[in-house]
Order: structure tokens, then sequence, then C-alpha cells
């Protein structure tokens, strides 16, 4: 029987993530393609932009359980988590609406990056570990548990479907707003920056989570970086979660990292809709799995799901490489590429919702064995692992489009886009120009994109993602052993703790 705090919380809780997702999205999915499609940069130029990326990722990361151990060392009449949440949401607005709308080219804009994204890497990470490390306090009940991260994904993934569809969709083609793709991306990223805390408000003020009592009568353990690490590294089970969900994510973010994009403009046309077309129906079956996770989670356990999810996403992916098969002439090519990214994303989506509950259920587990919880240090690994992986999808990508020389036509289009809002061509000749930079047809420049080199984005976005997926799904079924019979043993076990010591008290 579900409380009515509960009731409450599962309806407020989930809303708090759609603006942060949406946000997200912008930075995780566009940013590199912004970068690329309203810049035009030298070779050295994209690699100090792809360095600062990387580094400020692996720093994001290792920043994480920093910030966790914080969060859970703090006190306050409003808990650990919201003065946390409102900080980061608040902060993190300023740095986007300033990193999309700042006018700079050259090395000026390398170095402005380097710093935009450095304060993005610490303002997000306030607001993401404060909200994902609330679920455990909100239960430990495994049901409750599964509804809470089922509904909190399910809401992310409003937020970041929306923004993958509506994105692409206003800022390339004949449909940018103000005619121009830097104009387009400035003004999503202030509609953006609005948007995330008000929907922040909504686990702020409705959301009642378990809290410790507010003490100064006990002291607080010294913060020392090696103990967070220590805490992390002696729960055997969260280390083998944290490795395996990292070698998953890096192939489940290749497509939307921008390899997808681009590969679509290079091969059907500059065209944001036909982008946001197949974002749109490629995610729309994960609908069925944000709804329905904890309907199946009762039904069928998590190690046979993910067996049979992963045959599932790597016939997806054969699928995207059969259309290479298929003429290029009409629009079959892209329905089959469609049609595979739509088993692909559905079988990485449901491997992501296991390993959200299986890194969260190690919280128990943490209990169990040594005596505390540590709710925000091991819920942080999963932000912690989720912009690691976005690392390595960077300098994987940045690679692949040096290796294909996708810069030397990103460049020509990023002057194009210039002229354009410069007013010095108009949209329609700067879309037909375009077209000429990419399929080297007559009144455009350059004599367009190689049948090669379309065909090693492709490649690179369905061979390396599918391998990652499999390893994945292999180290858990071997690695992971919390599965759903231990973890209603230890629940068990901590129960009845509770309730002796419970006893013993007032005994005494």
């Amino acid at each position: 029987m579900v409380d009515r705090t509960t009731k409450k919380n599962l309806v407020y809780f989930p809303l708090g993530t759609v603006g942060r997702d949406a946000l997200f999205c912008l930075i995780n999915s566009f940013l590199l393609t912004f970068v690329l499609y309203t810049h035009a940069l030298s070779g050295a130029q994209v690699a100090a932009i792809t360095a600062i990326m990387v580094a400020a990722r692996v720093f994001d990361a290792l920043n994480d359980p920093i910030m966790g151990n914080l969060i859970e060392r703090t006190r306050s009449r409003f808990g650990k988590f919201k003065p946390w949440l409102v900080a980061g949401g608040l902060s993190t607005s300023v740095v986007i609406y300033l990193m999309f709308n700042v006018r700079l080219q050259g090395w000026g804009f390398v170095w402005f990056f380097g710093v935009m994204y450095f304060l993005f890497s610490i303002t997000y990470t306030m607001s993401d570990i404060s909200y994902w490390g609330m679920i455990p306090a909100l239960g430990s009940d495994a049901d409750a548990r599964n509804q809470f991260t089922s509904r909190a994904t399910l809401f992310a993934g409003i937020g970041n479907t929306a923004a993958a569809i509506l994105i692409p969709m206003f800022t390339a083609g004949s449909g940018a707003i103000g005619g121009s793709t830097a104009v387009a991306y400035g003004r999503i990223a202030l509609v953006i920056a609005i948007v995330t805390p008000l929907f922040i408000l909504f686990p702020l003020l409705g959301v009642r989570e378990h809290r410790e009592p507010v003490t100064n009568s006990l002291p607080r353990e010294r913060f020392s970086l090696k103990q967070v690490f220590r805490t992390i590294c002696r729960n055997d089970q969260l280390v083998w979660a944290a490795v395996i969900f990292l070698i998953q994510q890096v192939g489940n973010g290749l497509i939307v990292g921008g390899l997808g994009s681009t590969y679509i403009y290079f091969t059907f046309g500059y065209d944001g809709g036909l982008y946001s077309l197949f974002t749109t129906v490629g995610m729309s079956a994960t609908a069925f799995l944000m709804i329905f996770y904890p309907a199946i989670s009762r039904r069928v356990s998590r190690k046979r799901l993910l067996g049979f999810m992963a045959a599932l996403s790597a016939s997806g992916y054969v699928l995207m490489l059969f259309s290479l098969l298929i003429p290029e002439t009409g629009m079959a090519r892209f329905w089959l590429l469609v049609a595979g990214y739509m088993l692909s994303n559905f079988g990485q989506y449901c491997f992501y919702l296991v390993m959200m509950i299986s890194i969260m259920n190690t919280v128990e587990y943490n209990e169990y064995k040594f005596g505390v919880r540590d709710e925000a240090m091991i819920t942080s690994l999963r932000p912690f692992i989720t912009k690691l992986g976005s690392a390595v999808i960077v300098a994987v990508t940045a690679v692949t489009y040096l290796a294909a020389g996708v810069t030397g036509y990103t460049n020509q289009i990023s002057g194009l886009e210039q002229q354009c809002a410069q007013g010095l061509i108009s949209e329609e000749q700067k879309l037909q120009d375009i077209s000429g930079v990419i399929f080297g047809t007559t009144g455009g420049a350059g004599s367009g994109v190689t049948g090669a080199q379309s065909t090693g984005l492709l490649l690179t976005m369905t061979l390396l993602p599918c391998a990652l997926l499999l390893i994945s799904y292999f180290l858990y079924r071997k690695k992971y052993t919390l599965d759903e019979v231990e973890y209603d043993r230890i629940c068990e076990c901590l129960q009845k703790k509770e309730r002796a010591e419970e006893t013993g008290e007032v005994q005494r």
C-alpha cells in the first residue's frame, strides 16, 4: 500500500528533471554540432576544443563523488539535497545562456568556451547529484524505488526527447530560427535557461524526503578525497555496476553525440527536420519502457530481460548497416536506418533503466556490509559514469570527424551561416550553397562528401556501440550478483536489525 506522502512524491519528484534533461541534451548532443556548424575552426582549434571537452568531463566525473560527499555532509533545515538543487539549477542556467549567446571566433572563442565549459561542469553537478541522490531517501522498498526511477527517467526522457526533436528542427536548414544556426541556438539556450529552474520548483516545494535530524552535537567526519574513493571502491557491487554502465554508456551515446546528425546531413541533406524525424521515431519505442518498466520488472528478472534486450539492440544495429545496401534515391534507405535505430535504442534504454536500479540498490548493500548508506556518494556514481562516458564519446567523435575530413565541410557550412547572419547572402542562397558543399552540385563549393566518408561515420556509430553493449551484458551476468532475490534478502536483514534496535531502545 502506497502512503500519501509517497503518492505525492511520485507526482512532484519526476517533474523536476524535465528542464534539466532538456538542458543536458543541448550540451551533450548538440554542443559539438553547434561549435562546428557556427565557427570556422582550424585543425589546432578543433583539437583544443576536443581536449577542453574531454578534460572538463573527466574533471566533472572526478568531481561527482566529491560533490556527493559534500551533499552527504550537508545539514540544513531544508535537508541535504534541496539547497544544492537550487544553487546548481540557477547557476547552470546563467552559464548556458552565456555559452550560446556570446559571439566570438577563433582562439578567443576557444578560451571563452574552455571557461564556460568548466563552469558548466561544476554547476550542473550540483543539480544532478542532489536530484538523483534523493531517490534512496524517498523509499527503500524495491517496488517504490522502481516507480521513482522509472517515473523520473520517463520525465527525463520527455525533456531529453523534446529537446532532441526540436533543437535540430529549429537550428538547421530552412526552419532555423532567425535564418541562422547561431541565432537559433542562442534563443533556444535562453528558453531552456528559463524553463529549467521552473521545473526544479516541483521537487523543491512538493517533495518530502526522509531526513537525518539536524544536530550539532555529533561531530562530522573531516572531509577526505581518499575517504570518498575508499567508500566507493570497498563496495564491490557498486564498482562492477560502474564499470558495466560506463562501457554501455559510451556505445549508447555515439549516435546522439553528433555522429547521427552529421551522418544524416551528409547522406540525406542539411535538413534539421529530417534529423528530428530520425530521433522522434527512433526514441518513440522507449516510451513503452518509461511507462511499463515497473510492471515488467515485477515479472521478469533483470538478467533475463537484459539478455533479450541485448539481442534486440544488436539486431537494430545490423539493420542500420543493411541500409547501405539500399540505393540512395528515395527514402527507403532513411526509413531502414530509422527502424534499426528504434530497435537499438529500445534495447539500450532498457539497459540504462536496469543499471540505474542496479547502482541504487548498492545503497542497501553498502549499509548491510558497512553499516552506513552513503546515499549521495553512491548515487553520484551515475552522473560520474555518464560524464566520464561522454568524455570518451567526444574523443571518439572528434577523431572520427578528423579522420573522415568532416571539418573541411563544416567550416564551409559555418562560413555560409555567418554570411547569412550578416545579411551578405539570402537564406535561400545559403541553403543552396550548403547543398553544394555536401553533394558537390552545381552552384556549391567543393566536390561533395564521398561515399567512403559517410560510410565511415555509419560504421563508427553502429559496430562500436553494438560491441560495447554485448560486452556490458556479459559482464553484468557474470559479475553483478545483487539480483532481486539477494537484494530482498538484504533488505529483510536490515529491517530485522532496525526492529531489534528499536525494541532494545524501548526496553532501555
